[in-house]
């Protein structure tokens, strides 16, 4: 439902407008951005990211579905503010808050089924697409995806998700009918886990406890082949490596490694013992 506009609200507006517009040509209306709770791909926008985004919202257009097409453009956000709530507790038990704003678009014919599909409730849930300059994980705080834990789920009574910090740009947001957000009207699935979900989730699981220690033994093999080198700078950067890097690396250091220290078979003949003497040489 349209609310009255203020002169103020009218001056914001007109920010954004070439020519002066009226109280009787816009339709004002707020919507839910987003928030600081776990959403159903088991990420977060911590709260500082929050108020980032709310600065980097104003004035951006509202479009249909994330489909960037300028015949989409429809209304455009004037100003935000992050509603706090302290009585609420997110998932990862803290105090709930989200991002509330203000857009509006223009009284036209051809806005008129969309204005009244907004106050009818019809055209309600919307997301947003924006850019993120980190994401870590809730359970150590190491970049997401480089540790061996696994978003949804728990340990030590601790949900694990990523959380989404510093933003970097803010780029539109959308009406959409399924957005990621809970709150904004997500589909939810309630029973049991599938098998073929469950089985996928453990072979995760198993691919991260590789690429750990993998890492950790061509920091290892670094360390032994060059005692120059610092071990905590290069373990933080074999966390951003993958495996093909990994697999080289290794390699390269296995290769390093036996020349410095000049590998000696396990299995050899004691005191120049010939073949077909005394076989106890080879006893392991």
């Amino acid at each position: 439902m349209q609310v009255n506009i203020t002169q103020e609200e009218l001056a914001q507006i007109n920010r954004f407008a070439r020519t002066e517009l009226t109280e009787e040509q816009v339709y004002i209306f707020s919507v839910r951005l987003c928030d600081n709770e776990v959403d159903r791909d088991f990420e977060r926008f911590d709260t500082d990211a929050l108020t980032k985004l709310g600065e980097l919202f104003v004035g951006k257009s509202g479009i249909f579905d994330h489909q960037w097409s300028a015949q989409g453009q429809t209304a455009r956000i004037y100003r935000t503010e992050v509603i706090r709530e302290p009585a609420r507790r997110t998932a990862a038990q803290d105090s709930y808050q989200w991002l509330k704003a203000w857009a509006y678009l223009l009284r036209t014919e051809k806005n008129a089924d969309l204005i009244a599909e907004i106050d009818g409730g019809i055209k309600k849930e919307v997301s947003v697409g924006c850019s993120m300059g980190r994401s870590v994980c809730s359970i150590c705080g190491a970049e997401s995806g480089t540790c061996t834990h696994v978003r949804g789920q728990t340990y030590d009574g601790k949900l694990c998700f990523a959380e989404l910090k510093d933003p970097t740009d803010a780029y539109e947001w959308s009406f959409v009918a399924v957005p990621a957000q809970r709150n904004a009207g997500v589909v939810k699935h309630f029973g049991p886990e599938r098998d073929e979900l469950s089985q996928l989730r453990r072979q995760a699981e198993m691919g991260q406890r590789y690429l750990q220690a993998l890492r950790r033994e061509v920091v290892r093999l670094a360390m032994l082949a060059d005692d120059d080198l610092d071990g905590t700078i290069f373990s933080k950067a074999a966390q951003r490596l993958e495996e093909p890097e990994l697999l080289e690396l290794k390699r390269v250091y296995e290769a390093r490694t036996a020349r410095r220290f000049g590998a000696e078979p396990q299995l050899r003949r004691l005191n120049g013992a010939a073949a077909g003497e005394d076989e106890s040489a080879f006893l392991v």
